[in-house]
């Protein structure tokens, strides 16, 4: 049994007009914005209008679905004017429209590198500097009134996952979809002398998996007795190895922590 220290909010339904606080949308909107992942329930039988709804509202509101910050480096400045730099080919951006963008916010002195074809959405997003990059997965319920056919088609819609609630079909599809978007490392234990124990992994995030964050999931004072660890798995090349407190664990690997 997987132990997460973890909080799952149920929001109220967003409604067409929310982002501007219809409904008290801004709150429940605000809320979102602080999550590490975002499940959208949708019905099956009318999804595409529902999605587009509640994708406008999110997107009014700062955050970002599935995608990552545009590759485009900004920096203020004193004086100089607009300096554009770009690594590759634009479709969209030159300096002209650039420097239309940047005069909406009454700036005119800066540098501007994009480093990716970016658009004009792209660098307002930059400029502003309030937007969050969270992942989705649309929850696709209510299968059981859909043919085989629909649903083999549904498969293949990126980030989406059918189910059936009244039914509890698909939800192990569903979990292990939401530790990928997670990015979860499962990290076990194994105490000098004894087999490792599977049943209860340390979780620690995909960006924190030192043996340092792994100490100090465990307890703050575990690094200032640390000596070092012996590893098993796909971050040694050796089964086990001796690391220090930097080493980088990878998922599933076992760990044992050496005292001074």
């Amino acid at each position: 049994m997987i132990q997460l220290l973890s909080i799952l909010l149920d929001l109220p339904g967003i409604i067409e007009g929310a982002k501007d606080g219809k409904g008290r949308g801004r709150q429940v909107i605000a809320v979102a914005r602080t999550c590490n992942l975002i499940l959208i329930v949708l019905d099956v039988l009318k999804p595409l209008g529902h999605k587009k709804i509640i994708e406008n509202e999110l997107e009014g509101f700062g955050i970002r679905l599935n995608s990552k910050p545009p590759n485009i480096g900004f920096k203020k400045k004193d004086k100089g004017g607009i300096n554009l730099t770009a690594t590759c080919p634009q479709s969209e951006l030159d300096a002209e429209t650039v420097k239309s963008i940047l005069a909406e916010y009454k700036i005119h002195n800066a540098d501007v590198t994009l480093r990716s074809d970016a658009t004009a959405d792209d660098l307002i997003d930059v400029v502003e500097g309030n937007r969050v990059y969270i992942p989705c997965i649309y929850v696709l319920n209510k299968i059981d009134q859909i043919s085989i056919e629909e649903l083999d088609i549904i498969y293949k819609v990126p980030h989406c996952v059918p189910i059936s609630a009244h039914h509890r079909w698909n939800f192990d599809d569903l979990l292990e979809k939401i530790w990928d978007y997670l990015k979860l490392v499962r990290i076990y234990t194994k105490p000098k002398g004894q087999l490792p124990d599977y049943t209860s992994p340390v979780v620690l995030p995909y960006s924190r998996t030192t043996v340092e964050d792994f100490c100090m999931k465990i307890h703050k004072n575990l690094i200032k007795e640390f000596k070092y660890a012996l590893v098993w798995g796909l971050s040694v090349k050796h089964n086990p190895q001796k690391v220090g407190k930097d080493h980088t664990l990878e998922d599933e690997d076992v760990i044992q922590i050496v005292k001074k």
